[in-house]
């Protein structure tokens, strides 16, 4: 009895407990849970490239010749740099005849006629083709939506040193000034006005003076000569640095094959291919951004979203969009082809 008594006390001592337990639970204050905030970054992947480059190859088959740049030199628009020669030297030695003979008989003509008209027919020839980049630059400002421009500012940083000055540039693309309108428009007037007067004095010439049409027949001669001859040379496009040089000297080479590339490396860019149509939406032209290479880890790069591609890709189903990125930051080790994050700060 005493047995069962004892039993039945500990188990409403047990009841009693769980209750008291159940009871405190009930009434406990619940922790109060932070708001969970939502990044609104968008990161993609790209890589680095030069803000412009070019891959020369040659019109012409033959045997290298003469190779006269190395990688790393830094060349000038319209330099020499590689020129094919062996098995193709007749056709070479031809195409220099041939330049030769257009431009001794273009002399002639001019030689043979009143120096002041010779001079009235090439002054009114510049001024036409002037006056026409004139009112194409015009147009172009006017039409543009996405004219490249710049600004160069002052600022100060305080250092431990004291304040401290710094120059930054700005790149943009976005229409045009109307100031910039308005000096292409008196450029193009002023041209016009030129134009105007040479024809008047090739007109008051004309009687006794170079057959045009000749002029014209032996100059479009001069200009085929000429473009036979570049065949078999590779000059610079534009001023930058020879990036890859594949051509050496006494190999054979075919016409497309890539003979150099030239690269301008005074600014950078960042190509990314990875963004999808969920994300270009929410990015504009300009906005700014922060890149990290991955070779370079601790660098933060600033620039801004220089344009946004218009037609699409795909990439393991997703519709992607190209974006291209002006670095406004650089670092010496940089190297055409790093692969870089990107990260553009979407603000709602």
């Amino acid at each position: 009895m005493k047995h069962k008594l004892l039993i039945t006390l500990l188990g409403l001592s047990l009841l009693f407990t769980a209750c008291s337990s159940a009871g405190n639970a009930a009434t406990a204050t619940p922790e109060a849970i932070p708001p969970v905030i939502a990044d609104s970054t968008i990161i993609a992947e790209g890589r680095v490239e030069p803000l412009r480059y070019a891959e020369i190859a040659f019109n012409a088959s033959g045997v290298v010749s003469e190779v006269l740049v190395e990688e790393g030199q830094s060349v000038k628009k319209g330099e020499l740099l590689i020129r094919l020669g062996g098995e193709s030297n007749t056709q070479y030695a031809a195409a220099q005849f041939e330049v030769a003979e257009a431009q001794k008989a273009l002399n002639d003509l001019l030689n043979g006629a009143d120096a002041d008209l010779a001079q009235a027919v090439i002054d009114l020839k510049e001024a036409r083709e002037e006056h026409k980049e004139a009112e194409q630059y015009l147009n172009y400002l006017k039409n543009s939506p996405k004219v490249p421009q710049s600004e160069t500012f002052l600022y100060y940083i305080h250092t431990q040193k004291g304040a401290d000055y710094r120059m930054r540039t700005k790149h943009w693309r976005g229409p045009a000034p109307e100031g910039w309108i308005v000096e292409a428009e008196n450029e193009v007037a002023l041209k016009q006005a030129s134009v105007d007067k040479a024809q008047r004095t090739y007109d008051r010439m004309k009687e006794n003076g170079v057959d045009s049409d000749q002029l014209a027949v032996l100059e479009a001669e001069l200009t085929a000569a000429k473009a036979k001859l570049a065949a078999f040379e590779v000059v610079a496009p534009f001023d930058g640095m020879v990036a890859n040089l594949n051509a050496k000297a006494g190999s054979s080479i075919n016409p497309g094959e890539i003979a150099v590339t030239v690269a301008d490396f005074s600014n950078w860019l960042i190509e990314t291919t990875d963004l999808t149509e969920i994300d270009v939406v929410e990015l504009a032209e300009d906005e700014p951004v922060s890149v990290t290479l991955d070779a370079l880890p601790d660098v933060e790069l600033k620039g801004t979203i220089l344009s946004i591609g218009q037609t699409y890709g795909e990439n393991q189903g997703d519709v992607v969009y190209d974006v291209s990125v002006l670095l406004t930051d650089a670092h010496p080790a940089m190297r055409w082809g790093m692969t870089a994050s990107v990260a553009f700060e979407n603000e709602e």
